[in-house]
């Protein structure tokens, strides 16, 4: 089992910037990939990024691309997701998320992933 913790959400104004972190125990960190999903009010649950632990290869919605990064590092076992030049909209729960799966179809789909942290609010004032 993984036990997944984020941190770093509240308040911001447009145009601001966070830096979320997903702290994990539990398992072999660098084997895991890392997905970051948000819920915002009366919203289902939408892919924002992903890194894959084996090659790094990283993932973008389109609505955050270009304004979201997301990193790790290895050695503290830990996923970012800095989140730049903020929007109103960008308002929502955020969740990290493992997938520990050797392969994986569909980056952007929440069933792929096993493990998931509690959220960290995260909201936008225009």
């Amino acid at each position: 089992q993984a036990q997944l913790v984020e941190s770093g959400g509240g308040l911001v104004q447009a145009g601001g910037s966070l830096r979320l972190s997903c702290e994990v125990s539990g398992r072999p960190f660098s084997n895991l990939a890392m997905g970051w999903f948000r819920q915002g009010p009366g919203k289902e649950r939408e892919f924002v990024s992903r890194i894959n632990g084996r090659d790094n290869s990283i993932y973008y919605s389109d609505f955050v691309r270009g304004r979201f990064t997301i990193s790790r590092d290895n050695n503290k076992n830990i996923v970012y997701l800095q989140l730049n030049n903020m929007k109103p909209e960008d308002t929502a729960v955020y969740y990290c998320a493992a997938d520990a799966k050797a392969l994986t179809m569909n980056v952007m789909s929440q069933l792929e992933y096993q493990y998931w942290g509690q959220g960290t609010q995260v909201t936008v004032s225009s």
